[in-house]
């Protein structure tokens, strides 16, 4: 019996007339022992199905139904991933002698969403779900092999989920930066552009002035508004109506008096402290337009030191951005190191700052741990608060708010000895808290466990929380627990102010 669906030929035939083919292929080449001859009769299986592929022939496709283990007799076979953007990523290759397809099977898991194609004209055998399973029970040698190649294939699978996720998270972050890092970077350049042409105008109001010669009083005057202008930087804010109200006042009196640029010059001049009566002396010692070049040079001059300090700020911003990227990648090689779990989470937070203003979340801290410092081998703490805090903000109501608190617990005695019993070691504790729907009761239990995930397909990979408890228990020796309902969920983290040797057979590659 054959039949042909492009390109693929599959054919049924007898078992025996198989077995020496068979035992070419890793999972049937120790079999003497169990006899291929008597495998047929006593697995029940009498024929199987032989297919032939010509190169680019699609085996498999993410939507069909049907489940089986394959070996590969001669060729090459491909498995791709469909990616959003239509591309295809490749995530395994099968050669001559081996077999796929175990994975659904033995984990009970749903078929993954892959294309199987033969990259070359090749020839397979397949088993069916009730034949695989007899296979596996009648064949120990087979059995064997099966399992070990499970075992590689879920262990390079888990590298390739946790290397997407990293790259995931860090295209997340990488886009959260760049909008934090345009906004102050465009206002350093508004603000330049804006110092800029307040240095011509000064430059043009002082070529002006000086065909004028200047009595001694205007002078007077002139410094004394200067002297007034550095003060009124530090002016306290005026509420809004107050200010809307005074800045209106000013450039009316100014307009009236003949000043040019009255409505730009009031506000700058409100906005430093000034009020009326203080331009007396400007109004009385200046006539004609020597009062408007005098005003309009004092605010071409204040906004200047505006607009510089506007800069200042920006750059300070900047700076301070990447100082918080500087503390959250970079790990320390020493053996032992102290590590301020305040600054970690406060450079976390700032990291995350553009994801919190979009979602209108914030933040309410309780940082009450003194001293929040603890000393380890471990590394990768920021990967901690990064899972955690990202979580709570996903799980927030809009303008809802996380709460984040430290304290310590059993903590030493300063300036004596300690009565703490040794079975109860300082630590310091750490608390997520959202305001959410909660963790249904159901997947509670689950949640620490790799690959579990109830994000939709493609928005995650069931990795973030058990990687955290994994830094959390093996590189810091310390624990995390979670309690849930609705409207309150807590993550507590406890840290042992001194924390064991991180073991050097297990852990997450930093």
């Amino acid at each position: 019996m054959s039949q042909t669906i492009s390109r693929v030929e599959v054919e049924s035939i007898p078992f025996d007339e198989m077995a020496s083919a068979l035992r070419q292929t890793n999972i049937f080449a120790g079999t003497d022992p169990c006899g291929l001859g008597g495998l047929s009769g006593s697995v029940h299986i009498n024929r199987i199905e032989r297919i032939r592929a010509s190169a680019g022939a699609v085996l498999v496709q993410p939507s069909d139904p049907e489940r089986y283990y394959w070996l590969v007799l001669h060729g090459e076979i491909r498995a791709e991933r469909p990616e959003a953007d239509g591309s295809r990523t490749v995530v395994g290759i099968a050669h001559a002698g081996e077999g796929f397809g175990e994975a659904p099977m033995l984990t009970a898991k749903a078929l993954a969403p892959v294309f199987v194609v033969a990259t070359r004209d090749s020839m397979l055998v397949r088993f069916n779900e009730d034949e695989f399973w007899k296979l596996l029970a009648s064949c120990p040698a087979a059995r064997k092999v099966v399992l070990g190649n499970m075992s590689q294939r879920l262990q390079a699978y888990q590298m390739e989920a946790l290397h997407r996720e990293k790259l995931v998270s860090l295209g997340a972050m990488a886009a959260g930066l760049m909008h934090e890092l345009h906004n102050p970077g465009s206002a350093a350049r508004r603000s330049a552009a804006q110092l800029r042409e307040n240095l011509l105008r000064l430059q043009e109001l002082s070529l002006r002035s000086s065909s004028k010669p200047k009595t001694q009083a205007q002078l007077d005057c002139m410094r004394r508004l200067l002297e007034y202008a550095i003060r009124g930087t530090h002016a306290p804010a005026l509420s809004s109506i107050a200010q809307s109200e005074a800045e209106e006042a000013m450039s009316s009196w100014l307009d009236s008096a003949g000043v040019e640029n009255a409505f730009v010059v009031g506000p700058a001049l409100v906005a430093i402290g000034f009020a009326q009566h203080e331009l007396a002396c400007a109004s009385e010692s200046f006539e004609g337009g020597g009062f408007s070049d005098a005003l309009n040079w004092l605010e071409a001059l204040v906004s200047s030191v505006s607009q510089v300090g506007a800069i200042e700020e920006s750059i300070t911003r900047i700076s301070d951005l990447v100082l918080a990227v500087k503390k959250f990648a970079y790990e320390e090689r020493s053996a032992t190191r102290e590590t301020n779990v305040h600054e970690s989470l406060q450079s976390t937070l700032t990291i995350l700052g553009h994801k919190l203003r979009q979602r209108r979340v914030g933040v309410e801290k309780r940082f009450a741990a003194s001293p929040a410092i603890i000393r380890t081998r471990g590394s990768a703490l920021s990967q901690v608060w990064t899972n955690l805090i990202d979580n709570a903000i996903d799980a927030s109501p809009d303008e809802s708010a996380i709460e984040i608190s430290t304290w310590l617990e059993n903590p030493p005695v300063a300036n004596g000895p300690s009565t703490t019993p040794a079975a109860q070691p300082a630590v310091l504790a750490v608390s997520i808290v959202d305001h959410g729907p909660g963790i249904p009761p159901e997947v509670l239990p689950h949640i620490f466990e790799a690959f579990f995930t109830t994000k939709p397909q493609g928005s995650g990979t069931g990795l973030g929380l058990e990687i955290v408890h994994r830094i959390v228990t093996q590189k810091f020796g310390g624990i995390i627990e979670v309690n849930s309902r609705p409207g309150n969920t807590c993550f507590v983290v406890r840290l042992p102010l001194d924390s064991p040797p991180e073991p050097s057979s297990c852990g997450l590659s930093s």
